[in-house]
């Protein structure tokens, strides 16, 4: 796999945490680990095959953590590493920014 150079930090977290989703999964699992059920819910206009491949993507980045429990029924949890702890706390003024302005950014014509 080629390695990445990037221009700034910028660009290096925007390629972490690029897509519609990731941030919002993110947010998610701020506070505890969650089943992916749960997250599923939580994100409802998400399918389940997205779900998975951001959920894989956030995992091999090392933003999130996926403790697989072996009994019947199986148990998967998902939660977040250190770094993805510290990802989320800098997304925290984005999300804060986002809410002060949403009447605003809701008001922009779409295609």
């Amino acid at each position: 796999m080629k390695k990445r150079t990037y221009s700034c930090g910028l660009d290096a977290a925007v390629d972490v945490v690029g897509g519609k989703w990731k941030a919002l999964i993110l947010w998610a699992l701020h506070d505890e680990p969650r089943r992916f059920g749960e997250l599923r819910r939580m994100l409802s206009d998400i399918s389940e095959k997205m779900l998975i491949q951001q959920l894989r993507e956030m995992e091999t980045c090392g933003l999130v953590h996926r403790e697989v429990y072996h009994q019947v029924p199986p148990k998967v949890e998902y939660s977040l590493t250190e770094l993805g702890q510290s990802l989320n706390t800098a997304l925290l003024p984005l999300g804060e920014w986002g809410d002060k302005h949403m009447e605003t950014i809701e008001a922009i014509p779409r295609d």
